[in-house]
């Protein structure tokens, strides 16, 4: 390997346990390698756990590609400005689900994750374009625009895919 330096790695072995929506459980094995070498620091379970909530951050990214930029990309070109735009997208955001999760919280038995986020953007967007109903008379909810289109149009409750593993048999072969 030319022009590559040697990493060293620490490979962390843990052994996850899950109960899946049968009530059966499965034990897994798993192999985490990080770059955090001091364990004392980095404790081991401390860095399973947060490998796994790393994944809403890898979401909230997904859908800031997917439905704020619509494909395009950042347009600054010196790094303090790339900065501005990135911390910008991440406020616009935060702000968009922290209405669509205060609208859901209105209606009883509505979960968070029903939250059509292309729904909430979409109305924000519409709001910042038309301006229309933008101040909200005293006396009123706080829910507004955005807090009455969430709710009206929120996404199929998730159907639990929980399931145990089977081990698959093939057929006996006939030769």
């Amino acid at each position: 390997m030319l022009g590559y330096g040697r990493l060293k790695v620490r490979i962390i072995e843990a052994w996850v346990t899950v109960t899946w929506a049968d009530g059966t459980t499965t034990r897994e094995q798993w192999r985490l390698v990080t770059s955090l070498l001091d364990h004392t620091r980095y404790p081991a379970g401390d860095l399973v756990t947060l490998y796994h909530r790393r994944w809403q951050v890898e979401t909230t990214y997904f859908s800031i590609k997917s439905t704020i930029l619509d494909g395009r990309v950042l347009r600054s070109h010196r790094p303090a400005d790339i900065d501005q735009e990135v911390y910008a997208l991440l406020t616009v955001y935060q702000a968009i689900i922290r209405l669509a999760v205060d609208a859901v919280d209105t209606c009883p038995g509505a979960r968070p994750d029903r939250i059509s986020f292309t729904v909430a953007l979409e109305t924000a967007g519409d709001q910042v374009i038309a301006a229309v109903g933008i101040i909200i008379p005293v006396g009123d909810t706080l829910v507004g625009v955005i807090g009455q289109a969430v709710p009206n149009d929120l996404l199929p409750p998730t159907r639990d895919r929980g399931k145990a593993r089977s081990k698959k048999t093939r057929p006996a072969s006939t030769a």
